[in-house]
């Protein structure tokens, strides 16, 4: 208790001092430690370039479904006519893109025996259709 010698009243003041050292303290403890929140952690990612295709109506696309019969857009071919065939379709055409389209259970072997047959026909590109991702394939990873 603090007095004077004239009034016996008490002090009411607040010391702010220490108040004001510790939000000083926590403030230089924020301003270190928030850059470091905010980068994360460094990791390499793998880079792409693969987009989605435009698309055009007359675009060849040769199908090979689940029994491992081929079809040119939607007329089934069947693997020893398809390099004549394509020749034939290419012929009037000034690019020679084809879209190829395999069912996942197919076997490696048939895909390429009808990659070499697109070659064969003078196919300058081939471009493999596939479908994105699922997300439920994603979490499972």
């Amino acid at each position: 208790m603090i007095s004077n010698g004239k009034n016996d009243s008490l002090m009411a003041e607040i010391n702010v001092t220490p108040f004001v050292d510790v939000m000083l303290v926590l403030l230089i403890i924020f301003m270190v430690t928030a850059p470091m929140m905010m980068q994360g952690v460094d990791v390499s990612l793998p880079e792409t370039d693969a987009k989605s295709l435009t698309v055009q109506a007359e675009n060849l696309v040769i199908t090979i479904d689940k029994s491992g019969g081929i079809h040119i857009n939607d007329y089934q071919v069947e693997i020893d006519f398809l390099q004549k065939k394509l020749s034939k379709i290419l012929e009037g055409r000034k690019d020679r893109e084809v879209f190829l389209r395999a069912d996942k259970e197919i076997p490696y072997g048939r895909v390429v025996l009808v990659m070499s047959e697109i070659k064969g026909a003078g196919v300058e590109k081939i471009g493999m259709v596939t479908e994105p991702v699922t997300t439920e394939k994603n979490e499972k990873s």
